[in-house]
């Protein structure tokens, strides 16, 4: 009998170590900026499982603690209302939406629980990194990284290896490649008028809502 036919063989580096740069979802978003809000047309595309393509008008506040957001889908005709997402742990989200389907003439309420963490809790990162082109011009990058730990371990008189070494493993992927096109808005209020009582145009007062 062959004692080494139930040996598993170790997997190469090139399997333990990838890393995937070819993004599954494009996104490509034009944002207006004005009186405190934020309207958006966003063309998505999926290139990975399907080819699929879709559409959106998002309309949110700008302000900081903005607790809503409005999205229409024309293709689908669907709307939907979103909370904000909600803090309820320093790692855990809470996202509240209700939504309407022109289609089937229906509506519900959904809920999503979110967090930078996924699998296990401990084995994977999400996250999203905003890249500042040139004013008005930004690349946003969401990527996400499966990882297990190198280990070692070794012990004496127990039969065991004296050293032994778990190589661990890193699996990183580029997901979504989203590029954002914002225009803004500059005006100057009709309250603003400087000394001596005449309404002149000067570099200083023009407010530029952000």
């Amino acid at each position: 009998m062959d004692s080494g036919s139930n040996v598993e063989e170790g997997k190469s580096w090139d399997e333990l170590y990838t890393l995937d740069l070819m993004p599954s979802e494009l996104f490509l978003k034009f944002r207006k900026e004005i009186q405190g809000f934020r309207f958006g047309v966003n063309m998505e595309f999926y290139n990975a499982p399907s080819n699929e393509f879709e559409s959106k008008l998002v309309l949110k506040p700008m302000a900081n603690d903005r607790r809503w957001k409005f999205m229409y889908a024309p293709l689908h005709h669907d709307v939907r209302l979103m909370s904000k997402k909600i803090p309820v742990t320093n790692f855990l989200n809470l996202q509240v939406g209700v939504g309407h389907s022109f289609g089937l003439n229906s509506t519900g309420l959904n809920w999503k629980l979110s967090t930078c963490l996924g699998g296990d809790g401990l084995s994977r990162i999400r996250n999203k990194t905003l890249l500042g082109v040139c004013p008005g011009v930004d690349l946003r990058f969401a990527w996400k990284a499966d990882y297990v730990l190198p280990e070692f371990n070794g012990a004496v008189g127990t039969g065991q290896p004296l050293f032994n070494m778990n190589s661990g493993s890193f699996h990183a992927s580029l997901d979504r490649v989203e590029l954002i096109l914002t225009h803004t808005t500059e005006y100057v209020p009709d309250n603003q008028v400087p000394e001596g009582g005449k309404s002149q145009p000067s570099a200083g007062s023009d407010i530029q809502i952000s």
